[in-house]
């Protein structure tokens, strides 16, 4: 080992035992509707986290958090994460020692939480997190890399503690780009079955069709065995006039899927005709990208067997 090695060796290894994020008080105590936003988006029927009476039923003195919400309480929120500070934080200097370093990437591995107690509305929770280890170099699918080992401990208001986490993340150094890259994977495929068949047989003849009712003439997408409003087996089909509006979307920008371009605009487009289309936005970059705006079809083919939808701006307003 070198000197700068070594030199480097124990500047990391001072990072073990402090403090990486001195105590921090949740912005809101706990509550309930975050409580119900959270079972509601978990699919979490369990009545004891929105009923008194379920959770009195239950041996406890009324509702209570999901214990996998406790770190939710204490995030700062995307503002306050990417917010300038007038200095940089015990977290910011191992950052940026371990990308001197050339471990540059970062991914989570894995999270043991211990739960000491459930939280109940009213609690005002609070973080300190602490490294507890840093491993010498590990070779891994990713590259080599050093798994960074911190307890998080959430206390509530009295400074007792509720719950702990062992937080582990792999700090890596990326592997070289090859020399040629690889070819673009195939998009993935979609799920094909007897009652949307139709539909991407026509769109591989670049025709946009709408399933309709044959007893009520209600249109309907996605296809379905069975009208929703008459209860009709019968049906067939209207071609759309490819033109609709913007009626809502999002910008993913991970997790990256090699098929894809990013950031990636999925929009949920309305027809013109009246049913809604959730596809790719194409032709537009998301900061110029406006709910309601007019847009019209644009046929992607994927490949020689997938042709699909996605739509982009009205070049021609008329």
């Amino acid at each position: 080992m070198s000197g700068t090695d070594e030199a480097f060796e124990q500047r990391l290894s001072a990072f073990v035992g402090r403090v990486l994020v001195e105590r921090r008080p949740a912005t809101d105590p706990v509550n309930q509707p975050m409580i119900r936003h959270w079972v509601e988006a978990m699919g979490d029927e369990s009545p004891v986290y929105v009923s008194d009476d379920a959770a009195r039923a239950a041996g406890r003195p009324g509702v209570v958090a999901p214990a996998t919400m406790v770190q939710a309480w204490t995030m700062r929120g995307y503002a306050a994460s990417v917010a300038p500070s007038a200095e940089p934080s015990s977290f910011d200097e191992l950052v940026d020692l371990l990308a001197e370093g050339g471990y540059s990437s970062v991914v989570a591995t894995d999270s043991d939480l211990e739960f000491v107690r459930e939280l109940v509305p009213g609690d005002h929770v609070s973080v300190e997190e602490v490294v507890e280890a840093i491993s010498p170099d590990k070779t891994t699918g990713l590259g080599v890399g050093r798994f960074v080992t911190t307890l998080k401990t959430y206390r509530d208001a009295d400074g007792e503690v509720v719950a702990t986490q062992r937080w582990r993340t792999l700090r890596f150094k990326p592997k070289p780009a090859a020399e040629e890259a690889p070819a673009k994977p195939l998009r993935p495929r979609p799920a094909v079955n007897l009652d949307n068949a139709f539909w991407f047989e026509a769109a591989r003849e670049r025709r946009l069709v709408v399933q309709r009712c044959a007893q009520c003439g209600t249109l309907r997408h996605p296809p379905g065995p069975c009208c929703p409003e008459c209860q009709s087996f019968e049906w067939d089909t209207v071609e759309a006039s490819g033109r609709g509006t913007l009626y809502s979307y999002v910008v993913a920008h991970h997790p990256r899927h090699p098929a894809f371009d990013f950031p990636l605009l999925i929009a949920l487009v309305e027809l013109d005709e009246g049913t809604r289309l959730i596809t790719n936005l194409t032709g537009v970059s998301p900061e110029d990208v406006v709910i309601g705006m007019p847009l019209e079809v644009a046929w992607h083919d994927a490949d020689s067997e997938l042709t699909l939808p996605l739509f982009r701006p009205v070049t021609d307003p008329a």
